[in-house]
């Protein structure tokens, strides 16, 4: 193939012109964006992509002036190879620049990161479908179908978990047991859930450490989500000793929680003798609290009838059992005496 100067000069004149024709593009853009309300689609990004668009679809064009866009190779042409290429580039950075946007503006929910990255993975799957009927090998698709199709059976049988977690992960999209930030206890685990992904959710546990449990797991497992509900309630038991009076400790309990502020007035708490246990009075405590301050408020009902308890010289016992003999026992007791020892039977 010969190549003129002329060829060659019109080319680069292309390039510049296309460059020269983006950077307007892009600042005209950027202009906009300042004057609209519409910034989730006139901004910078939107610019630089445009501005990238005009450089690649420039460099195109010169490579057909060149003739070098019309070699055939796969049964197409170089041309349609770059062009369905290019297409599928910009495609990526639109399906990308729209997820990070509805993740953004949602403040990063759950629901809408999942349904983001729905939307991202599905576009980009027709725009890839579509790159190769551009490309001019949609007749070569129905073997390369056949060979996804097979591949996909094997792949299938080996990666088993990875579908399943993939399934259970969509299935916990819908029943929603779980939102990022929630407290909530999973089998033995408990923490903060950190993320939710398509194939795995991470907690981070109260020691700081993170867990990553697969979906599958945790579709299966009994999940308690202590923050689903705006209030939870406080369970304390305390033992006052049998000489003390169960009354009056239930009454100092009971404006104990009064002077508390986050112990809520309805629902109402209660206060009542519990059980007898083989060495206290059982006194138990049910108060509510917001969810996010549950545990605050839990150590501050257990200091604080603690203090008070004993301020009115009512017992808080330590386990104590006291045995009972049959027969009656003969103890021998040996004490010194000056200059020997003596035994004293009793």
């Amino acid at each position: 193939m010969n190549i003129s100067l002329l060829t060659i000069a019109e080319a680069l004149i292309i390039i510049v012109g296309m460059i020269f024709l983006g950077r307007v593009a892009r600042r005209v853009i950027i202009r906009k964006s300042k004057e609209t309300n519409l910034t989730w689609i006139i901004n910078e990004d939107t610019a630089e992509i445009v501005a990238r668009m005009f450089i690649l679809g420039g460099i195109i064009w010169a490579l057909y002036v060149l003739g070098i866009m019309n070699y055939e190779i796969w049964g197409t042409t170089i041309g349609n190879i770059a062009f369905a290429i290019g297409f599928f580039y910009f495609a990526y950075l639109i399906a990308k620049k729209s997820k990070d946007y509805m993740i953004a503006s949602s403040g990063r929910k759950p629901d809408v990161i999942v349904k983001a990255k729905v939307f991202y993975y599905i576009f980009l799957t027709v725009m890839f479908f579509l790159a190769l009927n551009f490309a001019g090998v949609s007749g070569q698709l129905s073997a390369v179908m056949a060979a996804i199709g097979i591949t996909g059976i094997v792949l299938g049988f080996a990666a088993q978990t990875v579908v399943a977690n993939f399934v259970s992960g969509v299935f916990m999209y819908f029943d929603k047991p779980l939102q990022i930030g929630d407290q909530v206890q999973i089998g033995e685990l408990e923490g903060v859930v950190e993320d939710m992904r398509i194939l795995s959710t991470r907690i981070r546990a109260w020691d700081g450490t993170l867990i990553r449990i697969p979906n599958e797991k945790l579709f299966n497992s009994n999940i308690v989500n202590f923050m689903h509900y705006p209030i939870r309630r406080v369970d304390v038991d305390i033992g006052i000793a049998y000489s003390s009076e169960a009354d009056k400790a239930v009454e100092i309990i009971k404006r104990v929680l009064d002077e508390i502020p986050l112990v809520l007035a309805e629902p109402e708490p209660l206060v009542y003798v519990d059980n007898l246990s083989d060495s206290a009075v059982m006194i138990a405590i049910r108060a509510w609290a917001p969810s996010e301050k549950w545990f605050d408020v839990r150590t501050r009902i257990i200091r604080d009838v603690k203090k008070a308890l004993n301020e009115a010289g009512i017992e808080i016992p330590f386990p104590q059992r006291v045995n009972w003999f049959a027969n009656e026992l003969r103890v021998r007791v040996e004490e010194p005496s000056p200059g020997e020892e003596g035994k004293t039977e009793t």
